[in-house]
């Protein structure tokens, strides 16, 4: 696991998940994840994962990284989406349910998030990455694209025109919350991933190591901070089911 500040919070939830297992693997679901970015670093701090995802190709990917990093026996790799969830994964059966870069590509949002909160335990949580639909309307105003920036802030799911947004939509910290609150979800932190870094040349940190450590440690320290935090690359939540 790295030391940002999603990594660092992803990793006091799962020693929180071992207590309350007392000291059994925590159980964590990736919804989304087939290409294992996430599932082979968990596994290899002694989760037991579980990847849903609908592509097979991303999920052989999966099944690569696990071999080459011996955490094979501990990835259960499934194919489906969360249209299948309820099928795939146990009701309640995961302490940390991911949904990393998940909802910005769904079709039923509110759908989706209540399948995610059903395969969470009660006292577990859910752990949320989006795209961020401000850090969107500054990328486009500063590359000179206006209108693009305008149709961002203006258009109701935070997205441009149907035929050139990959996305179905991008977040804001409150639209996030609110939907994860609609789901019978307790948001316990909303705090920001890339805030300051994706605007900083690359040349001021290679080769610096001293610029890179402030980087980096201004990177945490700006992520639960407004307003900063607010136009983040991409925002975090945790957002836990109650117990």
């Amino acid at each position: 696991m790295r030391s940002d500040a999603v990594h660092q919070v992803l990793e006091t939830e799962l020693d929180d998940a071992r207590r309350r297992r007392g000291g059994r693997p925590p159980r964590v679901l990736d919804v989304g994840g087939g290409s294992g970015v996430w599932a082979v670093p968990l596994a290899s701090a002694g989760c037991s994962v579980t990847v849903v995802d609908p592509s097979p190709n991303a999920l052989a990917m999966l099944q690569r990284r696990a071999v080459d990093a011996g955490v094979a026996d501990q990835i259960t790799p499934l194919q489906g989406d969360t249209d299948a969830l309820a099928v795939l994964s146990p009701e309640g059966g995961a302490d940390l349910v991911l949904a990393h870069g998940l909802l910005e590509v769904v079709d039923d949002v509110q759908a989706a998030v209540a399948a995610l909160a059903a395969a969470t335990a009660p006292g577990g949580a859910v752990s949320v990455l989006v795209a961020n639909r401000y850090a969107a309307v500054l990328g486009w105003a500063l590359a000179g694209r206006v209108a693009e920036a305008l149709q961002l802030i203006q258009d109701a799911d935070g997205r441009l025109d149907a035929a050139s947004d990959t996305l179905q939509r991008r977040f804001d910290t409150d639209g996030l919350q609110q939907l994860l609150a609609g789901a019978g979800l307790s948001v316990e932190l909303v705090q920001g991933q890339a805030v300051l870094s994706d605007l900083v040349p690359g040349s001021v940190l290679d080769n610096n190591p001293r610029a890179a450590d402030a980087m980096a440690e201004l990177e945490r320290v700006a992520a639960l901070r407004s307003p900063l935090r607010d136009i983040a690359t991409r925002l975090h939540a945790i957002a836990r089911r109650p117990a």
